[in-house]
């Protein structure tokens, strides 16, 4: 696997071709959630070779943002399928990350440790310090998808998204559960104030 090469392929492709108002599914969101997957891979003692298959998969996951939001999961494994290959992933390698990009799709069904980690990954800001600023850009991406159209609907939203998610990993679970626990608190009290 010549992951270096896809990263290049991949980051560039994103850089390009991810729509101007995607303010939470963006480049950034791709790095963030690699990150997150290299620091949950090491915490849970992960091979080096699945590490690297967890690092791609992390890179591709949003990558079908770069054709439509709907079914991005499907779009990305397509992706994937299509220019893989030309980086030596064989079709197994290329089967495991499909699994983990397809794992996280809303709501989130892991089956694995790989799996777990790229979900845990992927929702990693909702249990640090910069949960309030990350939200607001998912709240501009779906008020500019006409999603949404105020405040009090996304602080509901959030409610219940909050109230529903769990982290799979026991990293996870130590590193964000209590701080993503305030944060539910804390929209909790916003929305009792304006209902």
């Amino acid at each position: 696997m010549n992951i270096l090469a896809a990263e290049t392929f991949i980051l560039e492709k994103l850089k390009n071709e991810l729509p101007t108002n995607l303010y939470y599914h963006s480049f950034n969101h791709v790095i963030d959630v690699l990150n997150a997957a290299i620091q949950y891979a090491e915490m849970e003692k992960i091979s080096e070779n699945d590490t690297l298959l967890l690092k791609t998969a992390a890179l591709f996951h949003d990558s079908g943002f770069t054709i439509q939001s709907d079914g991005h999961e499907e779009l990305g494994c397509d992706i994937a399928k299509k220019f893989l290959p030309q980086f030596d992933y064989n079709e197994s390698d290329i089967h495991i990350i499909c699994g983990m990009i397809m794992a996280t799709k809303i709501p989130q069904k892991p089956n694995n440790i790989l799996e777990k980690i790229i979900c845990d990954a992927d929702l990693d800001y909702l249990g640090r310090d910069d949960f309030w600023e990350i939200g607001y850009n998912l709240y501009k991406e779906l008020e500019a998808f006409g999603i949404l159209t105020n405040e009090n609907d996304w602080n509901r939203l959030q409610l219940k998204f909050l109230s529903t998610h769990h982290y799979f990993t026991q990293s996870a679970k130590a590193l964000r559960k209590d701080k993503k626990e305030a944060h539910t608190k804390k929209i909790r009290d916003i929305v009792e104030i304006y209902t």
